[in-house]
């Protein structure tokens, strides 16, 4: 006698993907990027010390199990797909609290994940209600507890070049943070105003006081290591699910920061003759001209048969940047795509002020807003498509090497469709951005393999782009804290080119670029490799990373026995 009949890989893989994100989201820390943002309840709270890694690490660890035990060989493709999604996501809590450890060695991090939380409620729009004030009011309360922990992680394990960029956002938050909340204090009810400006006086004395332990420490931390090719292809194979080396990647990315650079000069040579552009004169004025351009920018996708627009897809648009959000800026990417949850509102993304001295996206922002429309607008459409997908698998599983090609692949796309040819120095724009991405790509993996410090990344951007110091800065600091999210930009718009053409290879006369665009923007979230199988019925890559890897463990390169 059996024990009866064998169960559904497609039940049982579903079950365990909606159970290990279920954890997931409720266990993620406070992220600074906009992809992997979520909504948390008002009264959450980001927990970043050793006791709750251990946790994360053991519980990553049984989830894998129970992951191996299944058995989706031969269930159909799309099964097989979600399975290989659910290693991916379990394997990246192993890449992120095992291996990269942020929450102990990143001053960045640990800082975001003290004021962080509170700055995301204060993304959304107005009006604040109730929920939304308490919220802000709890996440204010705790700051000073989460710099206690922040100091235990890193008087153990913090690294030096993160520890400085932390000072560096700290060297005005004795005034940042009280006018930030003064500038929202109109938005509260009167009892929670006095609470607001009572709590946010406590969380700055906190942080001056961080500032300042953090600045005397400073000179003991050691500079962070590398984290190596070999830990670097384990996560390219086991997380990213990519099958190059990433000798490969540095190539690809020199072979096109040439072309975008020559392509650059000829868009230069062709406008040498015509005047430049101008600029927004208000940030009011450059608001309007978004909500224009994004209309047109709709309008062009639809006219061009390049995208789908259905009447459900909500605006992506700008406002004027609030005082409470522009004091904080630095706490994280200043837009509110939304999220799974709130579907039926609008995408913003916030203006400053376009008068004076820019950085660099803000400078391209304030002479042709679309050039902004074309990426984050990009963002909002596939994030908000994926998250109604109707394969929950598939809502929130993130990966920077989609998501962001998608984006980049949008700009590109968008030029060569002829969205910018009345605009000869946004085509200028897209190639210069172009070549910012390869050379992120260059730089990242130069840190990782060690090859280039933190120092040379930040003069390369410099030297090559150009782009200002600030922002060559604040790059190359993220990148040595979260090695493969530089390389995502032009890895995957590369991936999406290859498979745009194997498609059309494929398929011939009955090639559609809106449906294939419609596709791969409602599967966003996904590994391109995996798209491939789902597309294609080609899982070659896949079978590369399946060859290319021993059944080893991360844990061989971590110290796993002391931490969990």
């Amino acid at each position: 006698m059996n024990g009866g009949p064998a169960p559904d890989p497609h039940q049982a893989v579903r079950e365990l993907g909606e159970e290990f994100w279920e954890w997931r989201i409720a266990s993620s820390f406070r992220s600074a990027d906009d992809i992997p943002r979520v909504d948390h309840p008002p009264d959450w709270r980001p927990r970043f010390d050793r006791a709750s890694a251990r946790e994360r690490l053991a519980r990553a660890g049984e989830f894998l199990e129970r992951w191996r035990s299944l058995d989706a060989a031969g269930a159909p493709v799309g099964t097989q797909v979600d399975y290989r999604l659910v290693g991916s996501a379990i394997r990246r809590v192993e890449w992120e609290v095992g291996r990269l450890a942020g929450w102990e060695r990143d001053a960045v991090m640990q800082l975001h994940q003290a004021l962080g939380p509170a700055y995301d409620l204060m993304l959304p729009l107005p009006p604040f209600d109730r929920e939304r004030q308490e919220g802000v009011l709890f996440r204010l309360d705790y700051v000073g507890g989460q710099l206690e922990t922040a100091r235990e992680n890193l008087s153990r394990a913090g690294t030096r070049q993160l520890a400085e960029l932390a000072l560096k956002l700290l060297r005005n938050i004795d005034s940042d943070l009280p006018q930030a909340l003064e500038a929202l204090s109109p938005l509260f009810d009167g009892a929670a105003r006095s609470e607001l400006a009572a709590r946010g006086e406590v969380a700055a004395r906190a942080l001056v006081g961080f500032r300042e332990w953090l600045a005397g420490f400073l000179p003991q931390m050691p500079s962070a290591e590398p984290v190596g090719r070999e830990a670097f292809l384990w996560y390219l194979r086991n997380v990213a699910l990519l099958p190059h080396q990433p000798e490969v990647l540095l190539l690809n990315a020199r072979r096109e920061l040439e072309r975008a650079s020559v392509w650059e000069e000829v868009a230069a040579n062709r406008n040498r003759s015509r005047s430049g552009p101008t600029r927004a004169a208000s940030a009011e004025e450059q608001v309007e001209t978004q909500i224009r351009n994004e209309q047109e920018v709709r309008e062009f996708y639809e006219r061009h048969d390049l995208l789908s627009q259905p009447d459900a897809l909500r605006r992506y648009h700008t406002a004027v940047m609030p005082p409470y959000v522009e004091r904080l800026r630095w706490l994280g990417v200043f837009n509110d795509l939304t999220s799974d949850l709130r579907l039926h509102q609008d995408g913003v993304s916030y203006t400053i002020s376009p008068a004076g001295e820019l950085q660099y996206f803000a400078y391209a922002n304030a002479h042709d807003p679309r050039l902004g429309i074309v990426h984050e607008g990009a963002h909002f459409k596939q994030l908000t498509t994926s998250w109604a997908h109707p394969n929950p698998l598939r809502r929130r599983y993130y990966d920077s090497v989609p998501n962001e090609g998608i984006a980049f692949y949008n700009e590109e796309m968008m030029l060569q469709a002829g969205l910018f040819d009345d605009a000869p120095w946004s085509q200028q724009a897209v190639h210069n951005m172009n070549r910012l991405r390869c050379l992120r790509t260059i730089v990242d993996v130069g840190l990782v393999t060690g090859e280039i410090s933190p120092a040379e990344g930040v003069e390369t951007f410099m030297k090559m782009i150009p782009i200002d110091e600030q922002t060559a800065l604040e790059e190359t600091a993220l990148y040595v804290a979260c090695p493969g999210l530089a390389m995502s930009y032009m890895v995957g718009k590369l991936e999406i080119i290859r498979l745009l053409h194997d498609a059309k290879q494929a398929q011939g006369k009955n090639f559609s670029l809106r449906s294939f665009h419609d596709f791969l923007w409602q599967n966003g979230n996904l590994p391109l490799s995996l798209l491939r199988w789902e597309l294609l019925n080609d899982d070659s890559d896949l079978k590369k990373i399946d060859q290319a890897t021993e059944e080893t463990d991360l844990r061989s390169g971590l110290n796993y026995e002391e931490m969990v």
